[in-house]
């Protein structure tokens, strides 16, 4: 049997064009200005995402950063991602901690500053990768699986993630639970909608 690895990747090692499409689309400053204006149960939250390490052949990393508009300069989330094929052929973000983090506030504005930084310095967040599909209309959807991703914020046992991307718009869904899967934090009614700015 083939592995997927030489299906979805040329010899040189370099990735796929859906990959490549997936990466493209999650590129890009976003808002939920549009969705708090009608609904007040959201805020309006500003993601920035942008690819770091270029050079690394073959591999996508993103550096993303997350902040209520009001205190841009405060981001209260700071990710890196790794995305790439999983091992069924679909797609997978694998989600890593900065060490610290509030060093790298506003970095999504010179990515070269990540130049100081190596992917070993990064901390790997266990049972957090969120993993995809494409869809038949070119969208990518998935979500973080079972409870293995672990959260300490506001008495949470576990989070989980549901995520939607299309070339304009990323759609995403972060919840909270307690150890008796009661939701403790995050959107109830559903996912945040950042349109691509």
């Amino acid at each position: 049997m083939l592995s997927s690895c030489s299906i979805f990747k040329k010899e040189d090692g370099t990735a796929d064009k859906e990959l490549k499409m997936l990466v493209d689309y999650m590129t890009g400053d976003f808002s939920s200005e549009a969705q708090s204006k009608k609904d007040s149960a959201y805020f309006d939250i500003r993601l920035h995402i942008r690819r770091i390490w270029a050079n690394d052949q073959g591999k996508y990393w993103l550096y993303v950063e997350q902040a209520v508009a009001s205190a841009q300069d405060k981001p209260y989330r700071q990710r890196v991602y790794l995305v790439q094929r999983d091992d069924a052929g679909d797609f997978k973000s694998i989600v890593y901690t900065l060490p610290d983090a509030s060093k790298w506030a506003g970095a999504y504005k010179n990515v070269s500053v990540f130049d100081q930084l190596k992917p070993a310095d990064l901390s790997l967040r266990e049972g957090c990768s969120v993993f995809l599909y494409k869809n038949g209309d070119g969208s990518f959807s998935g979500s973080t699986r079972g409870e293995g991703c672990e959260s300490n914020l506001r008495n949470a046992k576990y989070a989980t993630s549901k995520v939607t991307i299309t070339a304009r718009q990323l759609n995403s869904w972060d919840q909270g639970f307690n150890e008796k899967g009661e939701q403790v934090w995050g959107a109830v009614k559903g996912g945040y909608e950042f349109i691509k700015q």
